[in-house]
């Protein structure tokens, strides 16, 4: 018996390369797209998000740096979140890692506790950046996300998917990005945000 997915669904993207025409934007631009109808997705930006030092919570809380507070504001907005990644030394990008401290800080106050979670992750390499991936799952096991078990998406040879304007022009792909998505709203119905 198929579950029907309830929607609208409130899903904030976060991209872990700051680079404005990275692979890894083209590959979240082209997930989102894929998404189904009802599927209300919004980039959350973590390029301006200062590197997080606990004193600006603890000391000077009422004051803590302004994207700070609009990126948490945002987090806490969404139904379910969507990170798209590359690797960087086996691991993921800082400002990622960063933009989860932030969201996760005061401890008493992770914006990501309970929302639903999917991880995608992408590199021009054969391994499909599974390094980041996995260093990533970690960090949301911590931070009491219910993340997406399967399918998984390991993207190898992401450069190779695109033409010269963006395009993405793998057939097979194509498939399994709207795949993907189907998967991870019905992931979303399953295991729905914690009431706040």
């Amino acid at each position: 018996m198929t579950t029907l997915t309830p929607l609208p669904l409130s899903l904030g993207v976060i991209v872990g390369s700051l680079r404005a025409t990275s692979v890894t934007r083209l590959i979240a631009d082209n997930l989102v797209a894929a998404a189904p109808d009802g599927v209300d997705a919004r980039f959350l930006d973590i390029a301006d998000l200062p590197l997080y030092n606990e004193d600006l919570d603890i000391e000077v809380a009422a004051e803590a740096p302004a994207p700070w507070t609009r990126f948490r504001d945002e987090v806490r907005a969404a139904d379910a979140i969507l990170f798209v990644t590359p690797e960087y030394n086996r691991s993921v990008p800082a400002p990622l890692k960063n933009a989860i401290d932030v969201g996760s800080a005061p401890h008493d106050q992770n914006v990501f506790a309970g929302l639903p979670a999917a991880i995608v992750s992408a590199s021009p390499g054969r391994m499909g950046a599974f390094g980041a991936n996995h260093h990533l799952r970690q960090s949301l096991v911590f931070l009491d996300m219910p993340t997406m078990q399967q399918p998984e998406l390991y993207i190898a040879g992401s450069y190779d998917l695109f033409d010269d304007d963006g395009r993405l022009v793998d057939a097979d792909m194509t498939r399994r990005f709207a795949s993907y998505m189907e998967r991870f709203v019905a992931w979303t119905t399953r295991h729905p945000k914690n009431p706040t």
